[in-house]
């Protein structure tokens, strides 16, 4: 990799993919359980602990998302999702990403896949 263009990467479970990226003051992560025989609250806790592991990676943590994506293999639990997206991210509104919230088709057993990105403090 160029010197003079450092993309900083930390390893995903599945080959030819990251966890997560950081140019400059940006990171991007994603997420799934590992576990896909969990219930979607388990999925959603798994993925939210993963995200925080892969942000506290690149020197910042979830009061800097900017903005996420949240993939629900049904989206008729969006509303479970929304209970503990709440108590995730905070009341502090200061903190609240832009997030979008779609059905999508996911790979078998996953429930939930989340992406991020985030600012770095310098």
């Amino acid at each position: 990799m160029n010197s003079s263009f450092p993309i900083e990467r930390t390893p995903g479970v599945a080959p030819g993919r990251s966890s997560g990226s950081a140019f400059g003051n940006l990171v991007w992560a994603v997420a799934t359980s590992d576990d896909k025989t969990l219930d979607l609250k388990g999925q959603i806790e798994a993925s939210f602990s993963k995200i925080e592991g892969v942000l506290a990676h690149f020197r910042t943590d979830k009061r800097y998302l900017i903005s996420v994506n949240v993939l629900l293999s049904d989206l008729e639990q969006k509303k479970e999702f929304d209970a503990e997206w709440r108590a995730w991210v905070g009341d502090d509104p200061d903190n609240w990403p832009q997030r979008c919230c779609v059905q999508a088709v996911l790979s078998a057993g996953t429930l939930v896949e989340i992406t991020v990105v985030a600012a770095r403090p310098s």
